[in-house]
């Protein structure tokens, strides 16, 4: 039996306009670089006013997934949210972002929520778990808003692209058979993959960079057969604050367009410490582009002969 509804508000006061907060709040595909517990976003459908969007986030230890359909009112600077579907413990689920301009040019956030648990016993996780994510997004939104473009100076977003005579699926499932790189990928040393449900996946592995030195990562992963692995490191370089990518497969007159896309903040604290006394800012961003550039490129390279392999008869 669902337990009774429970309601939570937590607000923040932040140093930057309400337009430029609603925005932010607005652009839901943005959230994994916004937000920390968010891992991947995708419009189902998108209007003037209101959309349809599916969510991939952290709950406490594990991921969940649920599609939500919200209604923008730019006027009013609110938006309301509702989960369509809800994973259990979850029964029902959503709530009202309010965006208010105070004076002197400050904002006041307030996010509400209310919610249901499919029984008594999943409401205390469910509390923790609006509580730990609510206070969580708002530090970040309020962060980010207030650095006046400073982590944008700090962040770079590019892409790398090859084309494969091959098929979408045999591309596919050499990015997602993480399992396997050891074998496959000389700069992967040690995987570890998990995969609770099928689509998700969680990925820790040690990589060795350029220069020769290790380092481990881990990685919260959607997988979404056949066009598109997205993900979101949770344990990250010390070089770097925010790290999220996605492998796309596009099919096209000749085989298909594979591509990496990568999104990363660097820690300008440890610049000088990593890099040494003369190092920059944008020694940094270089520095860790050219190191993502290299694995992803390698990696596509070798899935590019293994697509290619395959088409020609090699079933390896």
């Amino acid at each position: 039996m669902a337990s009774k509804p429970h309601t939570a508000r937590h607000e923040i006061k932040i140093s930057a306009p309400a337009e430029t907060v609603y925005r932010m709040l607005a652009q839901a595909e943005e959230w994994p670089r916004l937000f920390p517990p968010n891992i991947y976003v995708a419009h189902v459908e998108r209007g003037q006013s209101e959309e349809r969007i599916r969510i991939w986030a952290t709950a406490g230890d594990s991921v969940k997934n649920w599609t939500s359909h919200r209604v923008l009112d730019a006027e009013n600077l609110s938006i309301r949210f509702r989960q369509e579907v809800s994973t259990p413990p979850v029964a029902a689920m959503g709530g009202t972002w309010h965006v208010e301009a105070l004076a002197a040019g400050d904002t006041l956030v307030r996010l509400d929520h209310d919610y249901q648990a499919v029984d008594e016993e999943g409401l205390g996780w469910i509390d923790e778990v609006v509580d730990r994510n609510s206070r969580a997004e708002l530090e970040s939104l309020k962060t980010i808003a207030e650095s006046d473009g400073a982590v944008a100076g700090l962040s770079c977003s590019f892409e790398d692209t090859v084309a494969i005579g091959g098929s979408a699926q045999d591309v596919y499932d050499f990015i997602d058979r993480a399992d396997l790189w050891t074998d496959r990928l000389p700069h992967v040393r040690a995987v570890r993959l998990e995969e609770p449900e099928p689509g998700l996946q969680t990925l820790e592995m040690d990589t060795l960079s350029k220069d020769g030195t290790s380092h481990t990562t881990k990685s919260y992963r959607v997988c979404l057969p056949h066009h598109r692995i997205a993900y979101k490191q949770v344990t990250l370089p010390a070089l770097i604050t925010l790290h999220t990518g996605r492998w796309t497969v596009t099919p096209g007159a000749n085989g298909v367009t594979a591509s990496s896309q990568h999104t990363f903040t660097v820690d300008p604290g440890k610049v000088t410490k990593i890099l040494g006394a003369d190092a920059t800012v944008q020694d940094a961003i270089d520095y860790v582009r050219t190191a993502l550039s290299t694995n992803s490129m390698a990696t596509l390279g070798l899935a590019k002969a293994f697509a290619e392999g395959r088409a020609g008869g090699d079933r390896r």
